[in-house]
């Protein structure tokens, strides 16, 4: 089995446990996960927006269920992440072509994912300084090393890690985003 499948079949474990991601602080049961993306719909959602997914990103829709599981308050199903890109490439934001948001952190901030990058990095969207310019950060080099930083507690918004409660948090400024707007 290879790493990539393996990892699939970590996160298919904790989203399918009965006390996945934010769920398990409070002991309140998770509710039931949305079913898989049939490949259709994946496909028909790729020719909509433009470009496809990174390869472990449809998978993880295709494969383990279309959102509800995974960081704060979960994988957006994909039709409700392509219809915030296109709301947001429409907006003053200046959102970059091809980064998909992914996850909803509330208080407006979003993780997304560069699905030009060859890595499907994945970035933060923190709009709460009101300027586009200072709004992206790099979150993690790839899809897989954020969604092992999710399985293990290590990553900052993980409960387990204490690292979102600190106030200096240093986040790396996304420096692609003037040259991909």
């Amino acid at each position: 089995m290879d790493e990539i499948e393996q990892l699939l079949k970590q996160v298919a474990a904790r989203a399918h446990s009965p006390h996945q991601g934010r769920y398990a602080a409070t002991g309140t049961p998770a509710a039931p996960l949305p079913a898989t993306l049939p490949t259709a719909d994946l496909h028909r959602a790729e020719a909509t927006l433009g470009f496809a997914l990174p390869p472990l990103l449809a998978a993880l829709h295709t494969r383990v269920a279309d959102g509800g599981f995974g960081p704060e308050y979960g994988l957006l199903p994909l039709e409700r992440a392509a219809a915030e890109y296109t709301a947001m490439r429409a907006s003053a934001w200046r959102w970059p072509e091809g980064v998909l948001p992914i996850a909803d952190f509330g208080c407006g901030l979003r993780a997304c994912v560069d699905c030009r990058s060859a890595t499907a990095q994945v970035l933060l969207f923190e709009p709460n300084s009101g300027d586009p310019g200072l709004a992206w950060f790099l979150e993690s080099p790839t899809l897989a090393d954020w969604l092992r930083g999710w399985l293990d507690g290590s990553a900052w918004f993980s409960e387990e890690s204490g690292a979102g409660e600190e106030w200096d948090l240093e986040m790396t400024p996304w420096a692609d985003f003037r040259s991909r707007v």
